[in-house]
Parts: C-alpha cells; structure tokens; sequence
C-alpha cells in the first residue's frame, strides 16, 4: 500500500492532486502547526494575465496553533467569485471550474479546516479522484512524535510500505532512514507540460507571454476539459 500526505492548502497547484492521486490513502494533516503568511488559506489565479492571490483570511486572536483550529474572517462569497468571473469569464471552461469554487465557497463556516475538506473532497471528486481520504487527528497519540516518525506511524497503522512525499521534501527526509523503517520513500516530481492560457475577447484571442506556472488548481481547470485534466494527473515521475 502507497501512502501520501500533506497539510490542507486552499485551491493548491497541481501537483498537489498528482500526489493524491498517486497514493492509496492520502493524510490530510490537520494537527499540524499553521504558517502564517504560508500557503494554507490562499493561492494564486491569474487576475489580467498576471498572478494575482485568491485567498480566505485567518482570524489570528487567541493564537491557535493548529490548521484543525483555526476560524475563518467571514467572507462575502460573491466578491470572491465576481473575481474569479472577472479573471476567467472568457476562458473555455470556465463553467466548470465557476460551479466548483461555488459549491466550496458556499460552505458555512467558520472552521478553515471545514472548508479546506471540502474543497479536497470537491476538487477530488471533479478530477475522479479515488484516494481515501483520513485526517492525521484520527491516528490517536501521533501528535506527541516528531517529524518522520509521525510518517512512519501512519505507515504503520495503514499497512503501508511505499511512502510519497512531494519533491520539495527530498532536502528533509532521508531514504535510508525510511528504509530501516520498512517503508520505501519516494518524490513525486511533475512533468506537467504548459497548457494554453489564452482568453478570447470579442473574437480575438489574448496570449499571455509565456506560460504561468505553479497557480490554483483552478486555473488548470478553467483552461482544461475534465478529459485532459485526467491525463495530466499521470505527468509525473517518481524519484
């Protein structure tokens, strides 16, 4: 059995949903420290052909540490898809990735955890993910270890001996270590190529200068059929 894991982000980049899709069981950690400033309640779209963030805002009174207890600044849900229509109404999915920001942005609230689930689960279900989800809450005394051998106890309890982590842990774990541990380790690394980021403006089409990478999931998402964005989720190696 594969397992993956990574904290909940907001709408993450691609690559992020390769590494779900990659794994048998994916650990959303939630009992993990918030960054501030980090990538966990915003990402980018492109707002005028340039990068532009779409975020959800943090309460920080109180100073809660974790991902799992952290409350959302309510938020007018219109302003934020008025945006998404301004950035992306020309686009030729632009529907579909409308309905699913939508149905994310129509969550209640005020947990970020709540609606960063929902959005993993929605994003997951649009681009026929399978991958079980499980929180690292669930997994009773985890909390109490530290770094690689929290990884290592969610392999332990799932029956897993392969564990992917994405590319930009390969300066923090250590094969050699998971290996006495009884689990493989290995990097996803993304050989997406650049899709067209054109939008057409009464009949004529508007290229951006050069394709911009590492944005939203949405973003891939108003430019692409749900055909494609199926392919483009086996353009990766493991390393």
């Amino acid at each position: 059995m594969t397992v993956a894991g990574n904290q909940p982000y907001f709408l993450p980049y691609f690559p992020y949903w390769q590494l779900i899709a990659a794994a048998d069981v994916f650990v959303v950690s939630d009992d993990y420290a918030y960054i501030k400033a980090g990538w966990i309640n915003r990402n980018r779209i492109l707002v005028g052909g340039r990068p532009h963030y779409f975020r959800l805002d943090v309460q920080h009174s109180g100073c809660p540490r974790l991902i799992k207890d952290k409350l959302l600044v309510p938020f007018d849900a219109n302003t934020k898809l008025r945006t998404l229509e301004m950035a992306y109404h020309s686009a030729p999915y632009f529907t579909q990735g409308y309905e699913l920001t939508e149905r994310i942005l129509s969550y209640p609230g005020p947990d970020l955890l709540g609606i960063l689930e929902l959005s993993i689960h929605e994003v997951c279900a649009f681009l026929g993910i399978q991958t079980r989800l499980v929180k690292s809450s669930s997994f009773e005394g985890n909390a109490a270890l530290r770094r690689e051998e929290r990884i290592f106890d969610f392999c332990r309890t799932l029956g897993a001996n392969r564990y992917i982590n994405a590319i930009g842990g390969q300066a923090l774990y250590d094969k050699e270590q998971f290996r006495r541990n009884g689990v493989e380790l290995k990097f996803l690394q993304s050989t997406m190529p650049p899709y067209c980021q054109a939008l057409r403006f009464r009949r004529r089409t508007t290229w951006g200068q050069e394709f911009v990478k590492d944005l939203s999931v949405l973003d891939a998402i108003m430019f692409n059929s749900r055909e494609t964005l199926h392919e483009m989720l086996g353009a990766y190696k493991l390393i």
